[in-house]
């Protein structure tokens, strides 16, 4: 754009992916909130809509049962980093969506093809609407829902630095049974059919084992105006 050089920022959409204890909501939302970007948590929609499925006794065993319904829930999900919000049928499920019930089933529902379809539409509409530029943080997003993307990261951590982050995260959580737990979600989401978590060809991979968050954080807003610059 020629008039690139006298506006202070674009747009710009970045996709954040990785596994769980990589520090992705966390630098996603500091990120998004320290240049002014929308944020999107693509991971507490695929949350919300298993939430439903448990709520409204939908049998998780069965995909069929699970394709069938994948379009009833409404989800909306706001998307300020300061205070990021998420709604089912205009209920607030912030805190349900967080409980081991639903984390245990996360990955058999994300893994229908149905409901993929359903939350990739919403979340491309969620990023496209994003005026200043978004942070979308999730599994497939620089792979599956947003392949054009201006900015990929893929985050990394070893499973011991991401299940010692999840334990304390969980209070009194035995750290071997999170790290068990971890490896078991990332053969599930990585092994999929669908849009499985893998890194995109063009993503820059950043391994956060040995940095602090503040240090992943800078580390993201750097390549984010390194991107902005450049465009």
């Amino acid at each position: 754009m020629e008039n690139g050089a006298v506006r202070t920022a674009q747009p710009v959409i970045v996709a954040i992916d990785g596994p769980s204890g990589t520090g992705k909501s966390s630098t996603s939302k500091a990120v998004a909130a320290q240049l002014g970007l929308s944020y999107l948590d693509t991971g507490a929609q695929y949350r919300a809509i298993t939430w439903w499925m448990v709520t409204n006794g939908i049998d998780i065993d069965d995909p069929s049962a699970i394709a069938a319904v994948a379009g009833k829930p409404d989800i909306v999900s706001g998307t300020d980093p300061a205070g990021p919000t998420i709604t089912v049928d205009g209920v607030d499920v912030a805190g349900p969506i967080r409980t081991q019930e639903v984390t245990s089933k996360v990955s058999a529902v994300s893994a229908v093809p149905e409901v993929r379809a359903r939350i990739t539409e919403l979340q491309r509409s969620i990023a496209s609407a994003a005026e200043n530029g978004i942070v979308v943080e999730g599994r497939d997003i620089g792979t599956t829902v947003l392949p054009d993307a201006d900015l990929k990261i893929f985050l990394t951590a070893s499973p011991e630095a991401r299940a010692a982050r999840r334990s304390g995260e969980l209070k009194g959580v035995d750290i071997h049974t999170t790290r068990e737990a971890l490896i078991k979600r990332d053969a599930a989401d990585s092994s999929r059919k669908t849009s499985p978590l893998a890194k995109a060809d063009d993503a820059v991979e950043v391994d956060t084992t040995d940095l602090t968050l503040p240090q992943v954080i800078e580390c993201v807003v750097t390549l984010v105006e390194e991107k902005r610059a450049g465009k």
